[in-house]
This record gives structure tokens, C-alpha cells and sequence, in this order.
């Protein structure tokens, strides 16, 4: 029997969710007996699927060799394995590895970090306490990286307490960006500019460093740059001698096709965060892997990052991170992300590149949006009272449908525009793609001809 009441503060507090009470590869299984298609892996978090052997096992075994202890007083060889394995699989261009417990939490080091690295030069550099991000962007719930991001919806209510150091430049959004006939090395160009009046408009003694996704989740939708981006974005930054932080927390290790999604970018950055793929969901873990001449200046100067979590490094963490990503390098699951990404593409593409609705559709690997209007001609969204996208993912709850659709608004000014967000675990059958991308097809005529009716 469904649950009326409860005393969880649910995401909706009228509204109590149904219970997951098992999973096993691509499905959950519900209270009500719906066999549950999870094509999102939640938030693009479940890239093992659920119920992986080897993943259970570690951090089982963990749990029972020891389940806790405090990185003031000492470290553990399951974290030191985690690091090395994460630094090694950069080439080494990254050398040091923080490991904390959410998104928001590594992107709250990496703010933090970029700002100390500063201080801790032989020559110190405290006026640059500000930080350029991109509008639309999502880098975190807390209130620091709330702030950096460019999240219209998710800010309103907390404006009044954010810190007011970030300034927000364009994305790469070539869907709705580029001007017609424009080319990609004029659109980069163009991008590159504004980033650079930017800087020169907030004094480029004051920025600490530039922050992006290589592929926008959240806030856009699956949209990854167009050619050339990242390497012109990058080199403002070091014209200003500002450092380059990648958010990688939804689009990185393996989401995208390679471990790290700067990989296919041409750059590297000098901060990077990491989680949702890391651990998938087998423990909360996330991270910032760290560049070298950011523990170089720390090293010779205080040696100590004023920063702290209880239970930063936490071993079970680690373990499920550990584990994930062997797991992910044993099976050569990479390979499968980009075979089943390009299949992805392709019948998303043959099944609803003319929908009538389906404005665009963008990603890469197995992280993909869809991207809806009310005109395909003019681009026009509908209006935020529509609330299309909600309604696309409450269908998709349905049993009848049994899938989840990661729904968001605000795609094109921050409260207009629709998208949905698909990102199947990296071991997803082709089969599965194509239950997929059906079922999200039947829920899409399901909504549409309600919508418009």
C-alpha cells in the first residue's frame, strides 16, 4: 500500500514518492511493482547500474575492515589507492586528489583552493577574490558555489545571501548562440572576447579563475562546447594569469566517453571536480583532482589547505570510488559509452529529430538532452506555466511508461525553456537504448497532445 504521510522532508511536501525497494542493472524496482527503467541513472550518478557485484562487495568489505577515521589523525591505503589511480589515469597533469561527499562540496574546495592558491605565491596575490562562471550554469546547491553558478531558479530565493564576487559570461550554446552563418571559429571568437572584456570590466588582478562544465547538465541540458571553445577560454584565463576549474561533478569520469571530459577538449585544467560517475551512487563521494603548480605553491608556503570535512576521505567512499572505476577500466566500459552513445544519438535522432516539439537534441556519449519549443521555426519555448518538462517526467513515472526523464526549466533565460536529460548506466544494453528511446517517444506523445490540445 503506498504510503500517504511521512516524516521525510521530501523534495515536494505534499507529495510522497513511491518506494524504491530493489534494483538490478539498468531497473529499480518499485513498492508498486513497476519495473522501473532508470535511463538517467538518477542524476546521471548510476553509471554501474544498480546492484553491482564487485561494487557491493567493496564497500562491504571496507565497511567491515574499517568503516571510519578522521584524515587529521590518519590516512588510509584505500584512499591512497583511489588518488593514485585517479592522478595516474590524467597522465599525471593532475597530481593531488581531495575527496569529499557531494558536488557542491568539491566545487566549494575548488573555489576555495583556487583563492588560497594565490595567497601561498612567493609573491601573494589577495586582490583576486572574484571568480567569471557562465550564465546558464549549475556548479552546486551550498551557498558558495550556488553563488558561481548561473542558475536563475535554484538562486532566487537565497539571492540575498549569496556572495555577489562572480560575474557571469555566456555559454557555448550554439542551439540558441551562434548567429546564422556564423562559423564555430567566429562563434569561439566572439565567446572569447566577451570573456576577456569581462576580465578587463572586473579589473583581471581581482579574478581568481573561470569556471565551466565541458558539457552543461543541469542547467542546459546535455550541451557541450563547439570546437576550439575550452582552448580559447583557457588561454584568457592565462593571459590574466587567472586558473582554469572544470566541472566535470555530472559530465566526467566516463559520462561523456572518456574518463575525464577535457580529454576530448584539448585542455587541461588546473582544477577539476569530479563526482556522480566517481562512486556511482555505491557511497556519496565526489573530489577536485588538483594541479601541480597548485601543490607546488602550497608546499612551499603554508602547507596546509585551510579547509576541512569530517568525513572527507571517507574510506567507504573510497572503496566504492576505487571499485566503480576499475570496474568501469576492467570491462572497458569507455567503449561501451561510445558505442551505445553513438546508437543513443542515432535513434534519437531517426525517432524525434522532426518532432514537431523537439527543438534540438545535443550531448555526447551517454549524456544527452532534448531540448523543447513551441515552434521549431522561431525556436520559441513554451511559457514557464506550461511546465512542460515536469509534466514529461511525471508521464514518465507512470507505470504504464516506467522511465525516468531528468526534467529541467529555465533553459533559455533561466525560467523559460524545457529540457530532459537522458544518461543510461555505461553498461547499458543496446536492447535497452532502444526501450529508451521508445518509451521516451510514447511519453512525448503522451504530453504533447495534451499540452497543445
Amino acid at each position: 500500500m503506498t504510503q500517504t504521510t511521512s516524516a521525510v522532508l521530501h523534495r515536494d511536501t505534499r507529495f510522497v514518492p513511491k518506494k524504491a525497494v530493489g534494483g538490478k542493472g539498468s531497473y529499480l524496482f518499485l513498492e508498486d511493482g513497476t519495473k522501473f527503467l532508470d535511463s538517467t541513472g538518477g542524476a546521471a550518478v548510476s553509471c554501474l547500474g544498480h546492484g553491482h557485484e564487485k561494487a557491493s562487495k567493496a564497500v562491504i568489505g571496507q565497511i567491515n575492515q574499517l568503516a571510519y577515521c578522521h584524515t587529521a589523525f590518519f590516512g588510509t591505503e584505500v584512499s591512497e589507492e583511489l588518488a593514485t589511480f585517479l592522478c595516474d589515469s590524467t597522465g599525471g597533469k593532475l597530481s593531488k586528489l581531495y575527496v569529499v561527499s557531494s558536488g557542491s562540496e568539491a566545487v566549494e574546495a575548488a573555489l576555495k583552493l583556487s583563492r588560497q592558491y594565490f595567497l601561498e605565491l612567493p609573491t601573494p596575490q589577495p586582490r583576486r577574490t572574484r571568480f567569471i562562471a557562465r550564465l546558464p550554469s549549475y556548479h552546486g546547491i551550498t551557498l558558495g558555489a550556488l553563488a558561481t553558478g548561473g542558475h536563475v531558479i535554484r538562486r532566487q530565493p537565497f539571492e540575498p545571501l549569496l556572495s555577489n564576487n562572480t560575474s557571469h559570461v555566456s555559454p557555448c550554446y550554439a542551439y540558441r548562440g551562434k548567429k546564422k552563418g556564423e562559423t564555430d571559429e567566429a562563434y569561439v571568437a566572439r565567446l572569447a572576447a566577451e570573456l576577456d572584456t569581462e576580465f578587463q570590466r572586473v579589473g583581471p588582478e581581482t579574478v581568481c579563475a573561470f569556471i565551466a562544465e565541458p558539457v552543461v547538465g543541469a542547467a542546459l541540458g546535455a550541451v557541450p562546447a563547439v570546437p576550439g571553445y575550452f582552448q580559447a577560454m583557457k588561454a584568457v584565463c592565462e593571459k590574466y594569469g587567472a586558473l582554469f576549474i572544470l566541472d566535470e561533478v555530472m559530465s566526467g569520469m566516463g559520462r561523456c566517453g572518456t574518463l575525464h571530459a577535457w580529454e576530448q577538449e584539448g585542455v587541461i585544467p588546473d582544477l577539476q571536480t569530479i563526482g556522480k560517475g566517481l562512486g556511482g551512487g555505491y557511497a556519496p563521494v565526489s573530489g577536485v583532482l588538483i594541479g601541480e603548480k597548485i601543490v607546488q605553491a602550497l608546499d612551499k608556503g603554508t602547507g596546509a589547505f585551510r579547509h576541512g570535512h569530517t568525513y572527507q576521505g571517507h574510506p567507504v567512499a573510497c572503496a566504492a570510488a576505487l571499485a566503480v572505476q576499475k570496474v568501469i577500466q576492467e570491462e572497458n566500459l569507455l567503449d561501451n559509452v561510445r558505442a551505445m552513445g553513438a546508437y543513443l544519438e542515432e535513434r534519437l535522432r531517426n525517432r524525434l529529430g522532426s518532432h514537431p516539439y523537439v527543438g534540438d537534441i545535443r550531448g555526447k556519449g551517454l549524456f544527452w538532452g532534448l531540448e523543447f519549443v513551441k515552434d521549431r521555426a522561431t525556436k520559441e519555448p513554451f511559457t514557464p506555466e506550461t511546465a512542460v518538462a515536469f509534466h514529461v517526467q511525471e508521464t514518465g513515472l507512470k507505470p504504464e511508461y516506467g522511465i525516468s526523464l531528468y526534467a529541467a526549466s529555465g533553459t533559455v533565460d533561466g525560467t523559460r525553456g524545457d529540457h530532459v536529460l537522458l544518461a543510461p548506466p555505461y553498461n547499458v544494453s543496446k536492447e535497452e537504448v532502444d526501450i529508451i528511446v521508445d518509451t521516451t517517444a510514447r511519453v512525448l506523445d503522451d504530453v504533447f497532445a495534451k499540452v497543445v490540445a
